[in-house]
């Protein structure tokens, strides 16, 4: 009525109006808490993810692809509160993924690319970082897996440029996300 910009979410830990869905996030699955949230590392969110996901398989798939589009937009803050699990029946799974945004636009000199480091670094991540030590060798996934994920990204680039320029960003803030994403592409996927 006020003119200003509204933006709603459906909750996905509710059922109904009154109805909850047991919801766990990472730091209290792995004994942190909101100061110690940063203390920990990808690895462990996989471990994690072994330990108390019904299908930790699927579940690995996920958390490739979102820890690669974290990494690509530019969102530095993925901490141990911002994965969680959900229970539906008797599925452990991870929630949807929430709190994703471009961190680095605000920020004069980012000094991470990622909240959690993988691989034991969170600057100057490299293409083998993820696809290799963190895809293939800690979370297990086939070469065939990788691949299906790493087209998948190649073919929705173009749509985020075009998402970029019709958003509510100003313009500066625009060029620093299209060039945050460019170079993070250009280095996984070139």
């Amino acid at each position: 009525q006020d003119g200003e910009m509204t933006y709603f979410i459906k909750r996905f830990d509710r059922v109904g109006h009154k109805g909850k869905r047991h919801v766990e996030d990472f730091a209290q699955l792995g004994g942190r808490n909101r100061e110690t949230k940063y203390r920990s590392s990808m690895e462990q969110v996989a471990k994690l993810i072994e330990t108390f996901c019904t299908f930790p398989a699927v579940e690995k798939v996920k958390l490739l692809r979102l820890t690669l589009f974290s990494f690509l937009v530019g969102n530095e803050d993925m901490h141990l509160k911002n994965f969680s699990i959900i229970r539906n029946q008797d599925i452990i799974s991870l929630t949807p993924a929430y709190d994703l945004l471009n961190t680095t636009i605000i920020l004069p000199q980012p000094e991470e690319e990622l909240a959690l480091p993988l691989n034991a670094r969170k600057n100057k991540l490299r293409r083998e970082d993820f696809l290799e030590y963190f895809a293939r060798d800690r979370l297990g996934l086939t070469e065939r897996i990788i691949d299906k994920i790493t087209t998948d990204f190649a073919n929705i680039r173009p749509q985020w440029e075009a998402l970029l320029d019709v958003s509510f960003l100003s313009d500066k803030m625009k060029e620093k996300y299209l060039q945050v994403v460019n170079e993070r592409f250009a280095r996984i996927f070139q």
